[in-house]
């Protein structure tokens, strides 16, 4: 480029610098609607500083919660609202709370028993009783309790001023820093909305109002609470009606109990089913000589993660052997595997059909979010009440515990298959069927593992969970460790369980990687 072109084109670029920043400035009226001419000035102040950049907005500060709210930063709005509620119950505590209510309280419970104790004393010293000496210094230190408490009920009353004082202080600070960054957090909405014109805009009559009735409303009922507790009974207690939930309890009774009467077959072919798989794998984990389960372990670790991993997996092996937990780590890894084959056998295919139908999958999302949140103890119940106890019902809790995880990851690994991929499958006339396994498949292959490890993991996690109803294994050592206050064999029992889970976890990990 010739020397001689560089001040033109330097010129161009300021030219058009200038005409983005007064485009800026020209739209500043439209995003903030009131008091145009203060925010532009203040945008444009701050735009022209990197990092924050510290204004005054006497509103913001004035306003409060109410002012982040009503301009849509709700984020800043509950957070300030937070250290403003704070501040305004320490004055209403200090100034017109009843700061010694709780100590009054504990001298009326102590001056009941002290009343109880000076009858007693009477009587014994009427009677000539042997316990005189013992009531006399029972009502000596009730005596004394009651004045330090009433002490410290004088001391409190007279620290009504400081709380006062402290929550004037929050206030003060919480205020003066909502001024100091009012203006930064409104340009920097002001910038999102340049990019993103959905961004909320303005300052809506209705957005202020609700903004304001929230606030005032948290106000009020906190200070109301706090400064006088218990005058209030709603803000204490929510209010219950007990024929509800007897309803309520009488719905689910009934509907369970209508689905284990007219369910009775699907039931039983369940379980049976399970039964099935799980002696087979009983048949093949604890009856097979240990010789040959623990060398197939081994080497399967060896072809999946290497050597350093097999070595490993064998010490881990000796010590479930050497210290006699053998036949219940077979046992767990027996119902273990019953448990995460039918979840995955299920799991898979139901995530490949739910992958391509988005309306599906939003179907049964509350579904698993139900099985993964709900505790373990809570859908114990209606197992039992399906399949009764046993090893069944131990698979089946451990299928709704774990089997979400391959679902979820399935349906994941498929979605993340580029787009481009497919089409160009589709164009040199690939099938649905090739598509599938020659294509989507194969790219979602790491994410599908990553399922299969997690619910093998949390599979494994219900052991101890499933020894309640009745299944065997190392679960059952831990359990009576803990109903027996027996330390060691819980510890050791768990490192078994420990172990187990790391064989699995570096032979799937290793797959994968």
């Amino acid at each position: 480029m010739n020397r001689l072109d560089e001040p033109s084109v330097l010129l161009g670029g300021e030219t058009a610098a200038n005409a983005l920043a007064a485009e800026r400035r020209n739209r500043v009226p439209q995003f903030v609607r009131t008091h145009t001419d203060y925010y532009t000035r203040q945008f444009e102040h701050i735009g022209n500083r990197s990092g924050f950049t510290p204004t005054f907005n006497m509103m913001a500060g004035l306003l409060g919660s109410i002012w982040f709210g009503a301009r849509g930063l709700w984020n800043w709005a509950v957070m300030f609202l937070i250290i403003e509620v704070v501040g305004f119950v320490q004055i209403a505590r200090g100034l017109f709370g009843d700061l010694a209510a709780g100590a009054r309280e504990r001298v009326a419970s102590i001056e009941n028993t002290l009343e109880l104790r000076r009858q007693q004393l009477a009587s014994a010293i009427e009677s000539g009783s042997d316990k005189i000496a013992v009531y006399e210094r029972t009502v000596k230190s009730l005596e004394d309790n009651i004045g330090g408490i009433r002490l410290e009920a004088q001391a409190m009353e007279e620290q009504g001023v400081w709380i006062a004082l402290s929550g004037l202080v929050v206030l003060f600070l919480v205020k003066l820093v909502q001024a100091l960054v009012a203006n930064t957090a409104l340009e920097r909405r002001f910038s999102d909305w340049l990019s993103d014109p959905t961004v909320r805009h303005g300052m809506p009559t209705r957005d202020s109002v609700l903004a304001a009735i929230f606030v005032v409303v948290i106000l009020v009922t906190a200070m109301l609470h706090y400064s006088f507790p218990g005058s209030i009974a709603l803000l204490s207690e929510f209010p219950t009606l007990p024929s509800i939930r007897l309803t309520a309890i009488s719905v689910v009774e009934g509907f369970f109990s209508f689905a284990v009467l007219h369910g009775e077959v699907l039931f039983d072919a369940i379980t049976r089913g399970i039964r099935l798989l799980l002696d087979t794998l009983e048949l093949v984990f604890v009856q097979t000589p240990w010789i040959v389960i623990a060398s197939f372990i081994i080497l399967l670790t060896w072809l999946s993660a290497g050597v350093s991993t097999a070595i490993f997996s064998g010490a881990f092996l000796a010590y479930m052997g050497l210290l006699g937990f053998w036949d219940k780590a077979m046992t767990t890894l027996a119902l273990l595997g019953t448990a995460a084959c039918l979840s995955i056998i299920i799991g898979i295919p139901l995530g490949m059909f739910a992958a391509r139908r988005p309306r599906f999958y939003s179907a049964i999302q509350p579904i698993m979010d139900f099985m993964q949140t709900m505790p373990a103890f809570v859908f114990m119940i209606p197992v039992i009440a399906f399949f009764g106890t046993g090893k069944p019902a131990a698979v089946v809790t451990t299928m709704i515990f774990g089997g979400t995880p391959v679902v979820r990851l399935t349906v994941l690994g498929l979605r993340g298959v580029p787009e481009h991929v497919r089409e160009a499958a589709v164009s040199f006339g690939a099938s649905k069927w090739y598509l599938l396994t020659r294509v989507d498949l194969p790219l979602a292959a790491p994410s599908i593992r990553a399922g299969i490890n997690q619910t093998i993991m949390l599979s494994l996690a219900m052991v101890v969970v499933a020894s309640l109803i009745g299944a065997k294994g190392l679960g059952e050592d831990v359990l009576e460790a803990l109903q027996y206050a027996n330390v060691g064999q819980g510890i050791l029992a768990g490192f078994a369980i420990l172990f187990c889970a790391m064989i699995l976890d570096r032979i799937v990990q290793g797959a994968r990687k």
